[in-house]
C-alpha cells in the first residue's frame, strides 16, 4: 500500500473512532464537581424548596460546573449534627440552627436573644451584617455562604395565656436561647428538636411550643394547638447557617466561588422575605381551624419583655468572661433592631 493511501486510511479510521467515541478524555469538558447539601426541613416544606432554588442557580450560573443534590428532613444528617457534619465532610454543604448546637457559637448567640426583631427579612439582614462586622472566630472551621433568621417566636399552646400566671408551670418545647426566655418567664422548658415536636404536642407531653407563625402549617402544628400568643415583649429570632466543607470550597475554581457566593448574597434578601411570607401562611392556616390568636394587652406585654430582660445582662457577662465583645455585638443588635419600620 502507498505511503499516501495508508495515511487517508489510518486518517479515515480515526475519524470513525472519534464520531463513536467522541474525542481524547483531556480534550472533554471537565466533569461537574458534585456536591451534597443537607437540611433539616422536610422536603415540601417552602424552605427546602427555596434551598432547591439556590442550589439550581448554583448550577445554572457555573453553567453546569457544580451539581448539588439536596437530602431533606435530616436524611444526610440531622438537624443537630449537621454543622459538625460539614466539618468533617459527611455533608458538603448544611443548613441548620444555630442553636441545635449551643455553646458552639457563643458570641454569635446575640442573634437569639429576646430583642424584639420584627420580621423575618429584618432578621436575615442583620444576621449577615452582624457576621461582616465582627467575622467570629468560631465560624473558621466552614466557609460560611449566608445565614438567616426567622420572624417572632411567639408561643403556641394548647390552651389559653393571657399573663405570666398562666404560664406558670407550663411545659413549653424549646431548643437554644428559647429555653432560657421559657425559663425567664416561668415556664418548663423541654429541649425537642422540631421534627419531634408535633407528636409531642399530640400526645400532650409538651404543652406548648416557642418557634416563629411559619410552624402552625409548615410543620403542622396548627392541628395540634389551640392559641397562639403574641408576646411580641419576649419574642425572639433564630440564627440559621448555610455553611460549606472548607476543603470542598477551597479546591473550587475561583470564578466558580465568586459565583456561589453572589448568588447566597441574593438569597439573603429570598430566605428572609420567605420568613415573613410564610408566618401569614401560618397564621391564616392557625385561624382556618378555628384556632385563636391571644394578643397580650400593652401592660402584660411590658412585664413579659421585663422578665426576659437578665438574659441579655447574662450575655454580655458570659460574653466578657470568654474575653469576646459580647457588649459590643448586643449594642450593634440593639442599635439596628431601633431602626426597624
Amino acid at each position: 500500500m502507498k505511503p499516501v493511501k495508508r495515511i487517508a486510511w489510518v486518517a479515515l479510521f480515526l475519524g470513525i473512532v472519534l464520531s463513536v467515541c467522541g474525542p481524547p478524555r483531556a480534550a472533554q469538558a471537565a466533569d461537574p464537581v458534585k456536591l451534597n447539601y443537607s437540611i433539616f426541613f422536610p422536603a415540601p416544606h417552602k424552605m427546602t424548596v427555596l434551598a432547591t432554588e439556590w442550589a439550581q442557580e448554583v448550577e445554572k450560573r457555573t453553567q453546569g460546573a457544580v451539581k448539588i443534590t439536596i437530602f431533606p428532613g435530616g436524611t444526610l444528617t440531622p438537624a443537630d449534627k449537621c454543622y459538625d457534619g460539614v466539618v468533617k465532610g459527611i455533608s458538603d454543604i448544611g443548613f441548620s440552627v444555630l442553636a441545635y448546637t449551643r455553646g458552639k457559637f457563643p458570641l454569635t448567640e446575640v442573634t437569639d436573644l429576646p430583642l424584639g426583631i420584627k420580621s423575618g427579612l429584618t432578621a436575615s439582614r442583620l444576621i449577615n451584617a452582624y457576621y461582616e462586622k465582627f467575622k467570629p472566630a468560631e465560624f473558621n472551621e466552614v466557609k460560611v455562604l449566608y445565614f438567616h433568621g426567622h420572624g417572632p417566636g411567639l408561643l403556641h399552646s394548647k390552651k389559653p395565656v393571657n399573663t405570666l400566671a398562666d404560664l406558670k408551670g407550663m411545659k413549653i418545647r424549646c431548643t437554644g436561647m428559647a429555653a432560657k426566655i421559657v425559663s425567664a418567664l416561668g415556664a418548663v422548658p423541654v429541649a425537642m428538636p422540631m421534627g419531634e415536636t408535633y407528636d409531642a404536642l399530640s400526645r400532650g407531653v409538651v404543652d406548648g411550643s416557642m418557634a416563629p407563625q411559619e410552624s402552625l402549617q409548615g410543620w403542622k402544628w396548627g392541628e395540634v394547638v389551640k392559641y397562639t400568643i403574641e408576646n411580641f415583649g419576649s419574642s425572639y429570632s433564630t440564627g440559621f447557617f448555610v455553611v460549606m466543607n472548607k476543603d470542598k470550597w477551597n479546591a473550587l475554581a475561583a470564578p466558580v466561588q465568586k459565583t456561589i457566593e453572589e448568588v447566597s448574597r441574593e438569597w439573603i434578601e429570598k430566605t428572609g422575605r420567605l420568613w415573613d411570607e410564610i408566618d401569614k401562611e401560618g397564621r391564616q392556616f392557625t385561624l382556618s381551624r378555628g384556632n385563636q390568636i391571644i394578643a397580650l394587652s400593652q401592660e402584660e406585654d411590658a412585664k413579659w419583655a421585663q422578665a426576659v430582660r437578665p438574659i441579655l445582662d447574662e450575655y454580655v457577662a458570659g460574653m466578657k468572661a470568654k474575653n469576646l465583645p459580647g457588649e459590643e455585638a448586643l449594642r450593634f443588635y440593639r442599635d439596628e433592631v431601633k431602626k426597624q419600620p
